[in-house]
């Protein structure tokens, strides 16, 4: 009887250790940032230690050299600035550059009322629904959010629409800093822009193809793991 008892009680134990490890991983804390070097200037992202499969992948691709060469390849005024098509490396104006092979995901780590779109904030790209229905992130391609401002009244309906609740933080940033809201949930959301967000600016601003590829190629020169956001 006794072991029984203590079988159960170290079964309970081992469940709430677990149940704990798995909230504490819900951090935007950082450890990692990433300096973004770029022919239109430089940029610093941190990356979240509560999305350490997004991190790890990224770091992972950063200090392989793989986004070297590559382009800022998709760009939407008001919304965001997308890259990491590896692809794009030795792209020429005639390269297609919406072709990524590219097919290996990683699991979504979405946690809406921490991880979400405000401005700057860094996501991973993905395929649509219909043939990812696990909304499962692409191994390369992310975007920064610049996105919108809004009005309470705005988000108010806006809740009212998606049946959804936007914590006071969440209320704060989209109205102060902007952003894209219609995206939370949806993209896993795993950094944000800490220093050099002029630069992202610039970027957005620059003039597009019909395909949303800037006319003037956004090269991406170099990626670095830095000990800081400066």
């Amino acid at each position: 009887m006794k072991r029984i008892v203590y079988t159960l009680l170290m079964a309970l134990f081992a469940f709430f250790t677990v149940d704990a490890q798995k909230e504490s991983t819900l951090t935007r804390e950082s450890s990692t940032y990433v300096k973004i070097e770029t022919s239109m200037g430089n940029f610093t992202v941190a990356l979240y230690d509560g999305t350490p499969l997004h991190r790890d992948n990224f770091i992972a691709l950063v200090k392989s050299g793989a986004y070297e060469g590559t382009l800022f390849h998709r760009v939407i005024e008001r919304f965001m600035i997308q890259g990491g098509n590896l692809l794009t490396k030795g792209a020429t104006k005639s390269t297609d550059v919406s072709v990524d092979t590219i097919s290996e995901r990683i699991p979504i780590e979405v946690n809406a009322d921490l991880f979400f779109h405000k401005r700057g904030a860094l996501a991973a790209a993905r395929e649509g629904d219909e043939v990812n229905p696990e909304k499962g992130s692409s191994k390369s391609q992310f975007y920064i959010v610049t996105g919108t401002y809004f009005t309470d009244l705005d988000l108010d309906a806006f809740e009212k629409s998606h049946q959804r609740k936007f914590t006071p933080e969440q209320r704060e940033a989209y109205k102060m800093l902007g952003g894209t809201p219609h995206l939370d949930g949806e993209y896993t959301v795993f950094g944000e822009v800490v220093d050099g967000y002029k630069t992202v600016q610039k970027i957005e601003r620059l003039k597009t193809d019909p395909t949303n590829r800037p006319v003037k190629d956004v090269l991406i020169k170099k990626m670095t793991i830095v000990k800081s956001s400066k």
